[in-house]
C-alpha cells in the first residue's frame, strides 16, 4: 500500500522516529522542526522522547495527548482525544499500553497502570487502574465490563430464526 504525502498521522509519527534514531545534531534539528509542523497540523502532543512500538495506528490523530515518559507497545490504536498522562502535578507516574491495546475516542489513561495486550478501553473512559490482558473496560471510573473473546463471539454469532 502506498502512502500518500497528507497523511499527519504517519508523518507526526515518521517525526518522532526520525529523531529517536538521527545521530547528528543537523537531522535531530530537521526532525525538530517537522515535529513541530505535524503537531500543529493534527493539534496532537506526542514528545519526540515517547517510547512508542512499531504500528502505531491513529486513525484521526486531533487532540492526543501523551506524556512522554509513557510506554506505548506495539499495534496500538489511539483514536482523536485521547489522553496518556499522570493523575497530577505532585504524580509522575504514567501508564503503559501493552501490544495491541485500542483505546477509544477520548478516553483518559492517567496513572502508573498498565493496559494489558489486547485490551479494549471505551469510548470516554476514565481508568485509573490498571487493566488485565484482553479486557474490555468502560465508563467513568472504568470498569471491566468483559473481555475481547466475548466480543468476538457476539461478532461471530448469527442467530438462525
Amino acid at each position: 500500500m502506498t502512502q500518500r504525502y497528507w497523511e499527519p498521522a504517519p508523518r507526526l509519527l515518521d517525526t518522532i522516529r526520525s529523531y529517536q534514531s538521527s545521530r547528528t545534531r543537523l537531522f535531530r534539528g530537521l526532525a525538530v522542526i517537522r515535529h513541530h509542523f505535524w503537531s500543529a497540523v493534527t493539534g496532537t502532543d506526542i514528545p519526540l522522547n515517547t517510547k512508542i512500538g512499531e504500528g502505531l495506528h491513529l486513525p484521526h490523530p486531533n487532540g492526543i495527548v501523551i506524556h512522554p515518559d509513557a510506554k506505548i507497545g506495539p499495534n496500538v490504536t489511539l483514536l482523536q482525544q485521547v489522553t496518556i498522562g499522570t493523575k497530577s502535578a505532585y504524580d509522575d507516574s504514567v501508564p503503559t499500553l501493552e501490544q495491541g491495546v485500542d483505546v477509544g475516542a477520548g478516553a483518559k489513561i492517567l496513572g502508573g497502570i498498565t493496559i494489558g495486550a489486547y485490551s479494549v478501553i471505551g469510548a470516554n473512559a476514565v481508568v485509573t487502574h490498571s487493566v488485565p490482558p484482553g479486557c474490555v473496560v468502560a465508563g467513568s471510573p472504568a470498569r471491566i465490563i468483559g473481555n475481547v473473546a466475548d466480543l468476538a463471539k457476539k461478532k461471530t454469532h448469527h442467530p438462525t430464526a
